[in-house]
């Protein structure tokens, strides 16, 4: 049995789903799902995403977590789904007057949509979205953050574990141990103390530690982590996982001890991301662990919004389900900041590092650390999938079988539609001559061309 290191016997932290699953069915098909579109029109955005078809296991988790019905656990996905892209149709359409979107109610059926011109109220009502008219743009929110970040390198932050850009309360936010601690933090950014929401706590997150639980791996024999989501490279398969669990050069061995792999590449701290490829022993598939020897199929990277639903499986805890808080947050452990990560209601316990964290069949990141438990509750923090996919240059394994690696970005090939590319939110490319703008962050598909996606691109 592998025991949790001496130096953490006391620590609150966090995790997530462990899966690299290198054989197994393809994930069980919920019930009754809503109207697919009629013959000759594109899929709507539930049908892209795939959350018409969840997976038993996700819907169970959903109703257990979320305290749902099985038809709200249903609606719930779907209302997301399509939420997403009705968002980002009006980031595109508000421009630099979007202050952010976020998702509300038990089955997330309220998208507020919130600006600063009060004269877009009619245009967001009519995309059937709450209208919140507010003092300070996203752009603005996200440049007050930076100077939060600047001034994290010049001081430090061993009193101010994390902030992060709190989308409806049209604020940036500083949890800190005291209120002088984060009022002279606040001060260093040069920000107005009184623009920035305080949240004093004592509790600080931490990382994973590697214990015994679900399907792990374990790093130069000794150290364990949760293999995250599967991905290639060219012809080389691997996987996805956390940063701190390994430098490059570091070797992996499987659940059984096997000889797996290698670390590739290493971020930590600043980001918390990493992958490893694997030997010939192994195979990469599309599924995540769910409960038991359950698997759930991932279909695609569409980035969660604030309020969504997402699910993970722990080696410790198994399998749980919480909402989206906050993206770009920021996090002080005790090893360095990171930036970047997702603020989730979603309880773990030390063991899972590096494991994945789904909304519906979509991946959305691997586990980076947080505090609490799964007998009190607690938070969990994500380091984003997309931003490991662009960085390392890795294609995601999708259900759809997608292994096209994405090609150089350069001249006017970036310009153009590609798959395996990481697209933003509000990018624009070309395709078959035409000019698109991307509505939901994504790594791109062959299935997921401009053309016939509208629930992820929007003709301009």
């Amino acid at each position: 049995m592998v025991h949790r290191h001496s130096a953490t016997g006391r620590r609150a932290a966090l995790t997530a789903l462990g899966a690299l699953l290198l054989t197994g069915s393809a994930a069980a098909v919920a019930a009754e799902p809503p109207p697919r579109p009629l013959p000759g029109s594109p899929p709507g955005a539930a049908q892209t995403l795939g959350a018409d078809r969840p997976s038993a296991e996700m819907l169970r988790a959903l109703q257990r977590d979320l305290r749902l019905t099985p038809a709200q656990a249903t609606q719930r996905l779907v209302n997301e789904a399509e939420a997403g892209t009705r968002a980002g149709r009006l980031r595109n359409a508000l421009g630099e007057r979007f202050a952010g979107a976020w998702l509300s109610g038990v089955t997330s059926d309220r998208l507020t949509v919130a600006t600063t011109g009060a004269e877009d109220v009619a245009l967001i009502e009519a995309q059937g979205a709450k209208a919140a008219v507010v003092k300070n743009s996203l752009a603005a929110l996200r440049a007050a953050k930076e100077k939060l970040d600047a001034a994290a390198a010049r001081v430090g932050t061993r009193e101010t574990p994390m902030w992060y850009v709190d989308v409806p309360a049209n604020r940036v936010a500083v949890a800190a141990t005291t209120e002088a601690a984060a009022n002279s933090f606040v001060k260093a950014a040069g920000l107005e103390s009184a623009s920035v929401t305080v949240r004093v706590s004592e509790n600080r997150p931490r990382l994973l530690e590697n214990i015994t639980g679900g399907e792990a791996y374990y790093i130069d024999g000794s150290a364990r982590c949760s293999v995250g989501f599967s991905v290639t490279k060219d012809q080389q398969q691997g996987f996805v996982t956390a940063g701190h669990c390994g430098k490059p050069g570091a070797k992996t061995t499987g659940h059984n001890k096997a000889d797996q792999g290698s670390f590739q590449a290493s971020t930590f701290p600043g980001q918390d991301m990493a992958w490893v490829a694997v030997n010939d022993s192994w195979t990469a598939t599309a599924d995540v662990k769910g409960e038991g020897d359950t698997k759930v199929q991932v279909t695609g990277s569409v980035q969660a919004l604030v309020g969504a639903s997402v699910c993970r499986s722990g080696s410790t805890t198994g399998w749980h389900c919480g909402t989206v808080e906050q993206h770009e947050t920021s996090v002080s452990y005790s090893e360095g900041t990171v930036d970047g990560l997702t603020q989730t209601t979603v309880c773990a316990e030390p063991g899972d590092s590096g494991g994945p964290f789904v909304a519906g069949a979509q991946a959305q990141g691997v586990t980076s650390g947080g505090t609490g438990d799964c007998k009190t509750g607690g938070t969990t923090f994500y380091q984003p999938v997309n931003p490991m996919l662009e960085k390392f240059q890795v294609t995601l394994k999708t259900a759809s079988g997608q292994t096209e690696p994405p090609p150089p970005q350069e001249g006017a090939a970036a310009r153009s539609w590609a798959t395996g590319r990481v697209y933003e939110a509000g990018a624009t490319v070309t395709h078959d001559g035409v000019r698109y703008q991307c509505l939901q962050s994504h790594q791109s598909q062959s299935a997921w061309s401009p053309t016939g996606t509208p629930a992820l691109w929007q003709r301009v």
